[in-house]
């Protein structure tokens, strides 16, 4: 086979990410001929190497290129123009290009797991609970009611501040928890998410700063960037971030927020002991700094002590509660709450106001009535027992499938399953590739590092699966990874024409 060589200039200075330049360079270069079908291209490694970027700029272009039927890869032997890519440049054509000009440092890793949607695949990336959780007949029943009921006025515009029966039944709930307020400091939401995003727009200025554990939920950092703010990421240890490390930074900074998720934390599963709570308050009182409590994963306890939230043991009011019925009931009726006092709830409440006017009065009174009639708490109690069965066979499966040296600690609760690969071995973006490529996916672990961390971290929500579905899931991922392995060496010590 005649030589050809790839040509890839990279603008530095460009809004254009890396991996979509890449992604452009060499689709032109197969569409003009230049690297005609059953060209050998540089394996990731070496090509990264020699045009001076990131190897994971290379591994998702490829992905993408692969995706979109430009390249093939053989194992063993690397990857390849395809047969078929004149049809893929038609298609290209005619669909045309789409840049992504956000640039921002994870986007390539976020494109990539678009990859888990593809039809039969065992996907383990996702953070919702399961379609089989859902009250769906209970739900039909209960919005029946409210139409009967309230007719129209269950149509109309409800209050910023949240349908005032739910906002009574709230304080009840949280009451059980330890949690000791009033419905006139409780504010419905559209959802967990939209509770985090109005306390960070009211509490935080753009160019001002937060605080959050690394690794830390996506949607934070997301909220963080779409708001211009900046993040400060402190270590964790076995019991979540660390707190000398929290107060020097916080002797030498002036962050607004201090963002934290104490149970059954996303990521990682962690859980954050007693005493480790109430220093984490005594710090932030100290500083004057607010605590955004995302108490989200906050029932979701299958064994182990029960720990009361922050917001239980907060006696300087400078604890924002969040959480939501989205996790344990039904997430697309998007109702969360939050728990504040003083000017702060006066503050949310018209952030609030002018983000949405208010939340679905409907889907307010539909889930009140579904409280009422005793729902969530035996929702609780069969998806927390659904969870542990799945969790045992999570991690039976994962001592059986799993390449030796993987680490993971056995969670008390949560959804996830937070593992580390060997080092010595791919990483877990390139093990991403090859595990779509055998039909299961998991969210790969840098995506929730604020310094570029977590290679060869994977988080797995177990929670999605049923067991046989786990069992056949880990074992697909554990062949993955051991064929890849074996072929890593071989691929990158393979010639390049």
């Amino acid at each position: 086979m005649p030589s050809h060589s790839i040509n890839i200039n990279i603008n530095r200075e460009s809004e254009e990410p890396i991996y979509k330049q890449l992604i452009r360079q060499i689709q032109m270069q197969i569409e003009s001929g230049n690297l005609p079908a059953g060209t050998r291209l540089p394996a990731s490694r070496t090509l990264a190497k020699k045009i001076d970027v990131s190897r994971i700029s290379v591994v998702n272009a490829y992905a993408e290129l692969r995706a979109e039927g430009f390249l093939s890869a053989h194992a063993g032997r690397g990857t390849f123009v395809s047969k078929d890519s004149s049809a893929a440049a038609q298609t290209a054509a005619s669909n045309g290009t789409s840049v992504d000009n956000t640039n921002l440092p994870d986007q390539s890793l976020r494109d990539l797991m678009r990859l888990a949607r593809r039809q039969g695949v065992i996907n383990f990336s996702h953070g919702a609970p399961p379609l089989e959780f859902f009250p769906v007949a209970e739900l039909k029943d209960a919005i029946n009611t409210v139409l009967d009921r309230d007719g129209a006025t269950a149509l109309t515009y409800e209050v910023a501040e949240g349908y005032g029966p739910l906002r009574a039944a709230i304080r009840d709930y949280v009451s059980a928890l330890g949690i000791q307020t009033r419905p006139s400091n409780v504010l419905i939401t559209g959802g967990a998410q939209q509770a985090l995003d109005l306390v960070i727009q009211a509490l935080v200025a753009e160019g001002q700063t937060i605080v959050t554990a690394n690794p830390t939920y996506i949607g934070v950092i997301d909220i963080a960037r779409t708001r211009r703010i900046n993040v400060h990421g402190i270590p964790m240890d076995k019991d979540g971030i660390r707190l000398d490390c929290l107060e020097h930074y916080l002797m030498e900074n002036n962050p607004r927020l201090i963002y934290v998720m104490p149970a059954f934390q996303n990521p990682t599963g962690q859980v954050m002991p007693l005493h480790r709570r109430r220093q984490l308050i005594n710090i932030a009182a100290k500083y004057n700094v607010p605590i955004l409590e995302d108490a989200i994963y906050h029932e979701f306890r299958f064994e182990g002590e029960s720990l009361p939230p922050l917001k239980a043991l907060d006696e300087d009011n400078i604890v924002i509660h969040v959480s939501a019925f989205t996790k344990m009931l039904l997430p697309g009726m998007r109702i969360g709450y939050l728990i504040a006092g003083g000017s702060q709830f006066e503050r949310l409440v018209r952030v609030k106001r002018s983000a949405d006017i208010s939340t679905s009065a409907l889907n307010q009174r539909a889930i009140h009535l579904m409280m009422q009639r005793g729902i969530l708490s035996q929702q609780l109690e069969r998806n927390n027992r659904e969870l542990r069965r799945r969790r045992d066979a999570a991690i039976t499966a994962a001592e059986e499938h799993f390449p030796p040296g993987t680490r993971w600690h056995i969670p008390q609760g949560g959804l996830y399953l937070w593992a580390k690969l060997p080092d010595t071995g791919p990483t877990a973006a390139e093990l991403f590739i090859a595990a779509v490529q055998n039909h299961v996916a998991f969210a790969i672990g840098n995506i929730f590092f604020l310094n570029g961390g977590g290679a060869y971290h994977m988080r797995l929500n177990y929670g999605l699966q049923p067991p046989e579905y786990i069992e056949e899931g880990f074992k697909r991922l554990g062949r993955a990874w051991r064929n890849l392995a074996c072929d890593y060496d071989e691929i990158e010590k393979a010639p390049v024409l």
